[in-house]
């Protein structure tokens, strides 16, 4: 039988420490945030719709990302056991330098819009933490502007070739002037995708007041304060501002982009020349015989063709025909640190992380993007410690096996 007394205080006194109450409420936001998925509960949270939608939805029925995010899912990791673990090594080298973190931050268009601090924050977490930044030529931040933030981290930027390929050249050359080393010659954009959110939502560039975003203001008034206190929104590269993200991408894009565009590009620019947007075997290998320093597996997000392939499931047969020849990079749906572990075991270089910094930037400003890579840097190296593996380069495709949700039917 159980003998029970009365507590002593001395007893009970060790147990009565309350912890110490943070009245900073954003702080006390992030620190509560263990996940992406909760950076993306508070951004909605603090986010107008319109903006928050932009940010979060892809093209037409959003299967492209719906299935690139199940494929992170669908995976099974093989943990090797008896293993020193008590330091792990997560840095890596990409197209000629060094990040402390297998990821780093891809290009977003409109940055602003989310939360004011917009590529500056990006750029000036993303130095804090060792990991690139890429600038987008829809970003909200000019080349010189984002120098200037992280003068001494590593900088890339992000290119759509434009009908005026005049535009296209001079950024080109203003990003390798400003010390990027860099560029992303983005091939999956001719045209823009159908994001039916955006058109549901009478979303433009830049924002129009109606009754509907006059009402959903009413809860966010502090989004509403920096975005009518702080210079106005507007492309940063780009002089043409007015209409849906649709009709802007339309008269900006051009369909009859060709590898012509990609040697003149690679003539202008004096760093490493990655293509950005491959979607199949034939053209990784295309791209490997040209000599491009690199692609970036990636189907935009979901947001340009929906029922896009799923970078993740071509990184192994695109590793194997061309991961001897060029860097491999994979973006789309990254949303835990295990995925980034996975995409590297699979061969791989290197991860971009997209709506995951902008939640944490709706969330928070800079210290949202820093809880991001913080959160994403724990996983990483927890998972890493789990499977038993103490650097990447000893991350194998046998530490994962991919699961198959979707399976092609015979024809």
């Amino acid at each position: 039988m159980v003998q029970r007394q009365l507590p002593k205080p001395r007893d009970i006194a060790p147990l009565m420490k309350f912890k110490k109450f943070d009245f900073n409420a954003s702080r006390r936001r992030l620190s509560a945030a263990l996940t992406i998925e909760d950076l993306h509960k508070i951004a909605k949270r603090r986010t107008p719709k319109a903006a928050f939608d932009y940010t979060d939805g892809a093209a037409e029925g959003e299967f492209s990302l719906t299935r690139a995010r199940e494929a992170f899912q669908d995976i099974e990791f093989n943990p090797s056991i008896l293993r020193d673990v008590s330091e792990v090594d997560t840095s890596c080298e990409i197209f000629g330098g060094r990040s402390a973190l297998p990821f780093g931050i891809a290009p977003t268009g409109f940055t602003r819009l989310m939360q004011t601090e917009g590529e500056i924050a990006g750029a000036t977490a993303a130095g804090a933490a060792g990991i690139p930044f890429t600038l987008s030529t829809l970003g909200t931040t000019s080349i010189e502007a984002v120098k200037q933030a992280n003068p001494h981290g590593r900088n890339w930027f992000q290119l759509y070739v434009m009908k005026d390929r005049e535009i296209s050249y001079a950024l080109t050359e203003r990003a390798g002037k400003a010390g990027f080393d860099t560029l992303f010659f983005t091939v999956d954009t001719p045209v823009a995708g159908a994001r039916l959110r955006d058109k549901r939502n009478g979303f433009s560039i830049p924002p129009q007041l109606s009754l509907g975003t006059v009402v959903n203001a009413i809860p966010r008034p502090w989004w509403w304060y920096d975005f009518l206190t702080t210079p106005p929104l507007e492309f940063a590269s780009l002089s043409s501002t007015g209409g849906t993200v649709g009709e802007l991408l339309d008269k900006a894009m051009d369909p009859s982009i060709s590898f012509d565009d990609l040697k003149i590009i690679r003539d202008l620019f004096p760093g490493k020349l990655v293509v950005k947007g491959v979607q199949n075997v034939e053209d990784a290998k295309k791209l490997a015989s040209l000599g491009v320093d690199g692609i970036v597996l990636s189907n935009h997000g979901g947001r340009q063709l929906d029922r896009a392939p799923v970078p993740f499931h071509l990184l192994p047969e695109v590793v194997r025909e061309v991961g001897e020849d060029l860097e491999v990079t994979i973006d789309t749906g990254i949303m835990n640190g295990a995925d980034i572990v996975a995409s590297m075991a699979l061969g791989a270089k290197f991860t971009l992380i997209g709506r995951a910094y902008l939640y944490g930037l709706m969330a928070g400003g800079r210290a949202g993007v820093d809880r991001t890579i913080e959160i994403l840097a724990d996983q990483v190296e927890r998972t890493m410690k789990l499977l038993e593996v103490p650097n990447l380069a000893e991350l194998q495709p046998k530490h994962v096996t991919q699961l198959e949700r979707l399976v092609p039917r015979a024809r």
